[in-house]
């Protein structure tokens, strides 16, 4: 008869059977996972999984602890290949992180209590979901990125830049440990010898994410809400029963029109244009 702990391991492997088998039916990729040296091995038992569409070849890894340990920690990490679309992702809080291609993010499933911490290497955009009780952090190799509510573009590779599109947030330097508030109009640099602010000259950057962009098992509601935030010349209204639906689907210069029928083509939806209004719906 099996002891506890042997019928764990042999539950584990019949799931981890399962899901690589389910990977590789459905044509994803598998990756073998390697330690995290945050816990002890002894303590940490893990899953990765790593999804990847022929066309943007991005991954996913979550790391889960087996219940029972004294520290909980669901930790998601995305990373997007090179010449891949800008990935989205939306994080439990609404925050929506936009992600550049050969760009890693690592966020927890649930946020703590105090703060929403992120770790980030290379480039990407944030619209952070405002919460004065709980600021949302971003930890990169270069600095410490703190804010409330704001819409900013972090440059994070051989060197780091932020450049801020609406609201204020804080830099300070992992080395020198200097701080700087950065408003919107601005781009905080950080060199060798210093850390500081000056007029944003590049705007284009902001639209950059925008113009090639994949969005791997979202929310149908965050999809239009994405839609409706960067167009002017139309509105896509979705019912409250279709917000919750997940979509996998791939932009690239499509106009608010096209997307809208991609949409209902990948979930069987209706598509129906009065004026500047478009209206998604179940097929009847």
């Amino acid at each position: 008869m099996m002891n506890l702990k042997e019928q764990i391991e042999k539950n584990t492997d019949v799931a981890w059977g399962a899901l690589h088998n389910r990977l590789e039916t459905e044509g994803l990729l598998s990756v073998t996972p390697k330690r995290r040296t945050a816990l002890p091995l002894s303590t940490l038992r893990w899953v990765a999984a790593v999804a990847a569409v022929v066309a943007l070849t991005c991954a996913t890894f979550v790391f889960l602890l087996l219940p029972g340990e004294t520290v909980r920690e669901d930790v998601i990490v995305l990373y997007n290949q090179a010449g891949a679309p800008t990935l989205v992702t939306t994080l439990q809080d609404g925050s929506i992180v936009y992600l550049s291609d050969q760009a890693t993010i690592e966020y927890p499933s649930h946020f703590g209590t105090e703060k929403r911490t992120v770790t980030l290497k290379g480039d990407a955009f944030f619209e952070i979901s405002e919460n004065k009780q709980q600021p949302f952090v971003i930890e990169t190799p270069y600095a410490m990125v703190e804010v409330l509510g704001t819409v900013f573009n972090i440059k994070n590779r051989d060197d780091f830049s932020l450049s801020v599109k609406q609201g204020e947030v804080r830099v300070t330097s992992r080395k020198s440990g200097e701080s700087v508030y950065v408003t919107a109009g601005q781009t905080a640099l950080l060199r060798p010898d210093r850390l500081y602010t000056l007029p944003t000259d590049d705007y284009a950057q902001f639209h950059a994410y925008m113009e090639y962009i994949h969005f791997k098992d979202q929310a149908l509601g965050d999809v239009v809400r994405f839609i409706n935030e960067n167009t002017d010349k139309v509105e896509i209204v979705i019912p409250s029963e279709l917000a919750k639906r997940h979509i996998t689907v791939t932009f690239h210069h499509n106009s608010p029109e096209t997307m809208a029928m991609l949409i209902c083509k990948a979930l069987t939806l209706e598509y129906r244009q009065v004026e500047n209004v478009i209206y998604i719906s179940s097929a009847q």
